[in-house]
């Protein structure tokens, strides 16, 4: 009989289920999958220089390719811990990921070993499933089980914990299939129906679309059914690239990162057909400032526990957005609803006038806004962004320019700083033929700035703007409304990125003031190489978020 180790195992299941790319820091507790890999010579590692960073850079190859994103904690104890905010990311944002944990050997469990900790139990809160394999026979199902599981329904994180002897010992050759994924359908036909009349007697419609549309393929499908109703589309936050930018039925995003324009749609809306979102908290603040009282509701997401959760559904529904938008299209009648249409026509025309007078700032430093307005411009059409958390990204969350599908990556729910650029380089590994740009603040770059060689060294080009406003931005402007101006750790000095960038081979860009970010991102995606644009913009430029959170000084009688 022939026999293969548990490495070549792995590698055989990851192959066949098309993982043509894995992400990790090399470590010794499963060096037999590394020589499978070499050996087999069919799927590409992208080495990073620390594991939170490899989970992002596969979370982002995740949501670009539809796939799990696969990476590997190497290195039992300290190498797999590195990975649990990776894990927490996808989570919250319903990435698909496998993790492959290397684990101690099983004869040296619970033995106080050498860098032995509960894998299992860290990472149980924040994944589908974390589970450690004991038996060789068990290695590939169980890995076939992680990749299903992580694909399947409401997508997400599995960890799967092999314990180092595993990948050494022998099993039987296997030659595995592709799994096939079980695929939601469309809502009932009776709740497509009773979503159709609601629509067709309202007096202000409008259609509030989340992720759901990206997973399931679906920017056409929703393109189409505005077309058909003629309805305004609001994004959920974070998919600001579900229809393309410009359309004339797309308002954007709502909510405390949106538009003013959604934000009212949604507000002042009769009724909102909700596909593919759960009008979660990023969106919405649970709050009926967002989303009117009296709104009459149609709810249908993939995850039926999420239907009418923060606000109640008159009418829901269980399905898959872009099946459930493609036979609305077919049986929904246009609403007569044009004092409605009238009106938002008339805020998206005087919106686009707002962003063209910011896009016009003069100020030095440079104005954030400026800024973002320079780069919605000069972006191309293919391009993808990369968004990281912080004050000047949650100022570009619904400024820049995002026309086809899959163009936007950000961090979701879990809204951590550093996400971009690891995450660049996911998205750059997922589709080469596309530009990708992330950007950041100057803190957030410092988390994993050493990722710039990652990029470089794996000849993944990618664009880094860096809005230097040498601040911990989101916090300093709490500490100046809410805290009389008292300022701790809020402010702080970062290098010169850019010249970092050429230290490790690659190019770098310093924009000194209004009218030089356009071109230099023209400059460096023509470059072809891995750029990092670095501008001081406006320290000063900065507005708060999470209002709710604080109470404002009393003022002295």
């Amino acid at each position: 009989m022939t026999t293969i180790n548990g490495g070549d195992a792995v590698y055989r299941v990851l192959r066949a289920n098309g993982i043509d790319t894995v992400f990790g820091l090399l470590g010794g507790s499963m060096l037999e999958l590394y020589d499978a890999m070499y050996q087999g010579g069919e799927i590409a590692y992208v080495g990073a220089r620390d594991e939170r960073a490899a989970g992002h850079m596969a979370d982002a190859w995740a949501r670009m390719t539809g796939k799990p994103g696969v990476v590997l904690g190497a290195q039992a104890g300290p190498g797999v811990v590195n990975i649990v905010t990776a894990v927490a990311e996808a989570h919250l944002a319903y990435s698909p990921m496998v993790v492959i944990a290397g684990a101690i050997t099983r004869a040296d469990q619970c033995k106080d070993t050498f860098q032995e900790v509960d894998q299992v139990a860290l990472f149980a809160p924040i994944s589908k499933r974390s589970v450690m394999v004991t038996d060789p026979s068990r290695l590939a199902p169980m890995l076939e089980d992680a990749i299903r599981l992580a694909n399947t329904g409401r997508r997400g994180p599995v960890v799967l914990h092999v314990p180092r002897d595993l990948f050494a010992e022998n099993v039987p050759a296997i030659e595995p299939k592709p799994l096939q994924i079980a695929r939601p359908g469309p809502a009932a036909p009776a709740d497509i129906a009773a979503i159709s009349e609601l629509l067709a007697g309202a007096e202000r419609p409008v259609i509030f679309a989340g992720g759901g549309f990206k997973w399931g393929q679906g920017h056409d499908a929703l393109t189409a059914l505005a077309e058909t109703l003629e309805v305004p589309i609001v994004a959920s936050t974070g998919h600001a690239d579900v229809m393309r930018h410009g359309h004339p039925w797309f308002a954007g995003q709502a909510g405390p990162r949106g538009n003013r324009v959604a934000s009212r749609l949604i507000k002042h809306a009769d009724v909102m057909v909700v596909l593919g979102a759960r009008l979660g908290f990023n969106s919405t603040f649970h709050s009926n400032d967002y989303v009117g009282a009296e709104t009459r509701i149609a709810h249908v997401d993939v995850e039926g526990s999420a239907v009418g959760r923060y606000f109640p559904a008159e009418i829901a529904a269980q399905g898959d957005a872009r099946l459930t938008a493609e036979a609305l299209t077919e049986l929904a009648a246009k609403p007569a609803c044009d004092a409605w249409r009238e009106s938002f026509v008339a805020d998206m025309e005087s919106l686009r006038a707002e962003r063209a007078e910011e896009a016009a700032i003069e100020t030095l430093p440079m104005h954030p806004r400026r800024a973002l307005g320079e780069l919605r411009e000069a972006l191309p059409e293919d391009a993808i962004v990369t968004l990281d958390t912080g004050n000047t990204c949650l100022q570009g969350a619904d400024r820049l320019a995002h026309y086809a599908p899959m163009s936007l990556i950000t961090p979701l729910d879990f809204g951590l700083v550093g996400f971009g650029l690891a995450a660049a380089i996911g998205a750059k590994a997922a589709t080469s033929d596309r530009p990708v740009v992330a950007i950041m603040g100057d803190g957030a770059v410092g988390y994993t700035m050493i990722e710039i060689q990652t990029a470089i060294s794996h000849n993944l080009p990618i664009t880094i703007v860096v809005l230097d406003n040498e601040a911990w931005g989101a916090e300093k402007a709490y500490q100046q409304e809410f805290y009389g101006g008292r300022l701790l750790g809020a402010e702080i000095q970062s290098p010169r990125y850019d010249k970092f960038a050429e230290l490790c081979g690659g190019k770098g860009i310093w924009v000194d003031g209004p009218g030089g970010m356009g071109p230099a991102l023209q400059e460096a995606i023509e470059s072809g190489k891995t750029t990092v644009i670095q501008a001081k913009i406006d320290p000063g430029a900065l507005m708060t978020l999470r209002k709710d959170l604080f109470k404002a000084p009393q003022k002295e009688a």
